[in-house]
């Protein structure tokens, strides 16, 4: 069934973006996140997830947005990065959520290593004019968290409950 099988790649789709609009813009936008949390429950509604079940997956979406908010306060990752966390954790619920956070951080910490580095050589002149490479290249700007994030996302997806169930 073509809807199944769209159903199955539909959080990838939804990371691709999330990573690619990071790295391109240095952003997340709110409404993407909306649309991973609204696709979410598109698709628990679709396959029928119980409510209980649902209600635990929110908690957790809850757990991991406040531990990411206290992180953007300390200035450690961006408000984008703290939602996309949350919204992403929504789908993978309790079960993944702390691997999740794992490779998120191992991750992070090594896009955070290599930008670092990059950023100490000079950026040669025709890559200049390609305006994210240029943000990218700067060292006032930050670190696009969201790759990471979406990264460790597909890492997890298929031990999820949800994913079993959708090849099921």
């Amino acid at each position: 069934m073509v809807i199944g099988k769209f159903i199955v790649i539909l959080f990838p789709l939804l990371m691709a973006f999330a990573a690619s609009s990071d790295l391109l813009t240095m952003r997340i936008s709110n409404k993407l996140v909306l649309a991973i949390v609204a696709a979410f429950f598109a698709v628990a509604l679709l396959t029928r997830m119980p409510l209980e079940e649902m209600a635990m997956h929110v908690a957790c979406a809850i757990v991991v947005l406040i531990g990411a908010f206290a992180f953007f306060a300390f200035g450690w990752i961006g408000g984008g990065d703290a939602k996309l966390a949350a919204a992403t954790a929504l789908w993978l619920g309790f079960g993944v959520t702390l691997p999740y956070m794992i490779y998120a951080a191992l991750l992070g910490g090594g896009l955070t290593l290599l930008l670092l580095s990059a950023r100490r050589l000079p950026l040669p002149k025709s890559l200049q004019r390609i305006t994210w490479i240029d943000r990218l290249h700067n060292k006032k700007t930050g670190i696009p968290y969201g790759i990471a994030l979406a990264a460790a996302g597909l890492l997890v997806y298929s031990d999820t409950a949800l994913f079993q169930q959708l090849i099921a």
